[in-house]
């Protein structure tokens, strides 16, 4: 048997939408084999600046750093249009935002208020899950949010300040890179490029059965109701998933440079 490929991803529904074929077997892997890990997005940005994993999710922005060990899969992208980062702050408050929480300092959610927003001067990370509901508790000024996050924050009396994935697409015509999936190059070329049609099969599969992954993706989902899930997959797994394409591989070219 060969030696399992390590593979990190996101617990967040778009990632084990798409990998869920290749976890669970229900494509045929051809005899390659995976150790499957699940951390926070700031924690896989980490990871790929140690270059821990030989398949790893990151964030777009963190790639002129990683670019030596790693290079961006044609699969795999949480990449389009109106699925941006959302900047919030809590409901009538009209104070100046000053201090806001991140969801970490390599995030291209992070990349985007820093070009965006530069009269903000002070940005801590803080795990994506906690920043709701401590921009509620008055912690900081307001927070950007990610993943089943941008779905939910009015439960937590917040309201939004501003798009960031629409400021973006203003800017630049040009749909919004937030997560890609990379290779070590250590695994050469061809484990590369085995890896990346199977990754397609997988997310083909995925769209091909939407119910399939159901059971997978709640087993590590933050939020569990199907409505809010649904509503996740429908935002961040699209065409560019399947296939950057030229549009999509500018799109990143645009974010880094």
């Amino acid at each position: 048997m060969s030696k399992p490929i390590r593979v990190a991803i996101s617990p967040c529904p778009n990632d084990t939408f798409m990998f869920d074929a290749i976890i669970n077997q229900r494509i045929d892997c051809r005899g390659m084999h995976f150790d499957v890990e699940y951390l926070d997005i700031e924690q896989l940005n980490a990871a790929a600046l140690e270059h821990r994993f030989d398949i790893t999710k990151c964030s777009a922005a963190v790639l002129p750093a990683i670019e030596h060990n790693y290079e961006v899969l044609d699969s795999g992208a949480a990449l389009g249009r109106g699925n941006g980062p959302l900047l919030v702050r809590r409901k009538g408050d009209t104070t100046p935002l000053r201090h806001i929480a991140v969801p970490g300092e390599h995030t291209t959610a992070n990349s985007l208020v820093r070009r965006l927003f530069p009269e903000i001067e002070k940005r801590t990370p803080r795990l994506f899950s906690e920043i709701a509901e401590a921009v509620e508790r008055g912690e900081y000024d307001g927070g950007v949010l990610i993943h089943e996050g941008r779905f939910v924050y009015e439960r937590c009396n917040l309201e939004l300040v501003a798009d960031l994935g629409l400021e973006w697409e203003r800017q630049t015509s040009l749909p919004l890179p937030l997560g890609i999936i990379t290779a070590s190059r250590a695994l050469g070329e061809e484990r590369i490029r085995a890896f990346e049609a199977l990754l397609g099969e997988s997310i083909a599969y995925a769209f091909a059965h939407p119910t399939a992954s159901r059971d997978f993706i709640k087993a590590h989902a933050q939020e569990l109701e199907d409505d809010v899930i649904d509503k996740h997959i429908a935002l961040f797994v699209n065409d560019f998933s399947l296939s950057l394409g030229a549009e999509g591989r500018h799109a990143i070219e645009e974010l880094v440079r």
